[in-house]
């Protein structure tokens, strides 16, 4: 048996290091559907922090997408969120260390989509109709100036490009939202000195066959009202969270503009958004295929929330 050590208080060399117990901490973010597949990022620490995307198939095996040295983390808005899209197993995902779009398909190394420079990329979605990722792009290429932030549009099927722009003009931008027709395109925006709790506005633009914006409007939001996780739902209405009451409630976006309180309640249904890609509801469809629930999952007051539920559903299924 080793002979015990004595020391000063706190300064005795334990075997159970920093290292030791931030190596085993693998954090878990950004999961996603696709098809019998379920896609998620992990943070490893053994890998000095690289953010790996990981696909689980239906048989419960699982594989790393991105392959060592690629890290999906987008540095847009310098918080991150939103550092990939996937579609049919083909996976598209912005690179920590040169701010490039990647994609992945089965059995292929990454290949660029953007070339390389001085643009960052973010919050991606697949328009597959088009041949085309919708993101935000933040243009850094004017030294000393502040970054500028649009709502762009990448070609798949093309050589490498920077993006065409949709929208532009504010200082940010986030959340791109395709209706399931792809005929629409909902997304927020703000300006200095707000931050995205303070007051947002929510934009909804129509697409002709090319893709290109034909008109928008605000249809939400302003300097002193914050909007939050705008989504279609799968029958194609635009839901969206505001605190124009004092408190983050689900909305809904009517067919005549106006928008409606789904159940007035004081609690949070939104939170900061701090990175890209955050939700606190999703929506499942319950026979008949008609009637479409937005589900509930973050509230600040979980218990009151969850019993609301049925009075959402009630509205929602006589509305349908």
């Amino acid at each position: 048996m080793s002979k015990g050590l004595i020391a000063p208080y706190g300064s005795w060399r334990s075997p159970i290091t920093s290292d030791l117990i931030a190596g085993g901490s693998v954090a878990l973010s950004q999961p996603c559907i696709d098809g019998s597949d379920i896609y998620w990022v992990e943070m490893r620490p053994s890998e000095a922090g690289r953010a790996v995307i990981v696909r689980r198939n239906k048989a419960g095996e699982t594989v790393d997408v991105n392959p060592a040295p690629f890290n999906a983390r987008t540095r847009v808005h310098e918080y991150g969120g939103g550092d990939y899209a996937v579609r049919d197993r083909v996976v598209y995902f912005t690179n920590f260390a040169d701010q490039r779009f990647y994609v992945v398909e089965d059995g292929k190394p990454p290949r660029a989509l953007t070339p390389a420079g001085q643009m960052r990329y973010a919050d991606p979605l697949v328009d597959s109709a088009r041949h085309r990722l919708i993101c935000i792009r933040e243009d850094h290429t004017r030294a000393g100036e502040e970054a500028v932030n649009s709502l762009v549009s990448i070609a798949l099927d093309k050589e490498e490009s920077s993006g065409e722009i949709l929208a532009s003009g504010n200082d940010f931008y986030s959340s791109p939202r395709l209706s399931p027709d792809g005929k629409n395109l909902a997304w927020l925006t703000w300006n200095h000195p707000n931050m995205p709790w303070d007051g947002t506005e929510l934009w909804v633009g129509s697409l002709d066959s090319h893709g290109s914006l034909t008109s928008s409007e605000r249809v939400a939001g302003g300097q002193n009202e914050s909007i939050f996780q705008p989504e279609w739902s799968p029958d194609g209405r635009l839901y969206f969270v505001s605190d124009r009451t004092g408190w983050w409630n689900l909305h809904r976006l009517n067919s005549d503009g106006s928008s409606e309180d789904l159940q007035a309640m004081d609690a949070e249904f939104g939170m900061p958004q701090w990175g890209f890609g955050m939700s606190t509801y999703a929506f499942v469809v319950i026979s008949p295929a008609t009637i479409t629930y937005p589900v509930l999952v973050s509230v600040s007051h979980a218990t009151r929330a969850v019993g609301s539920f049925s009075r959402i559903a009630s509205r929602i299924a006589s509305d349908t």
